[in-house]
């Protein structure tokens, strides 16, 4: 079953340019059928990333983790509660 990771990002506003180069320059994770990012307000983003199942995502989450802690400089605290990430994941139910 395919899953999805989604990942919400404020941006601090001298680093968009930085991010938006470091998104279009991650790297290639097997299994990883398609990443995609959407700009939902001047410096907010949102990465979702389509995979072929749950247990491939979960296999590069190791590296996707150090991938993204060398991006944290450019990101803004979302709140003390979740950091500066705001990740969410599961199953695909519906595809149309």
């Amino acid at each position: 079953m395919q899953y999805m990771n989604i990942v919400k990002f404020q941006v601090k506003p001298e680093c968009v340019t930085d991010f938006v180069s470091a998104m279009r320059n991650q790297p290639e994770w097997k299994g990883n059928i398609e990443m995609r990012v959407v700009q939902t307000d001047e410096n907010k983003f949102c990465g979702c990333g389509l995979w072929e199942s749950k247990e491939v995502m979960m296999a590069s989450m190791d590296s996707m983790v150090a991938w993204l802690d060398s991006i944290r400089p450019f990101l803004e605290v979302i709140s003390d509660e979740i950091g500066v990430t705001d990740p969410a994941s599961g199953p695909v139910i519906i595809t149309k």
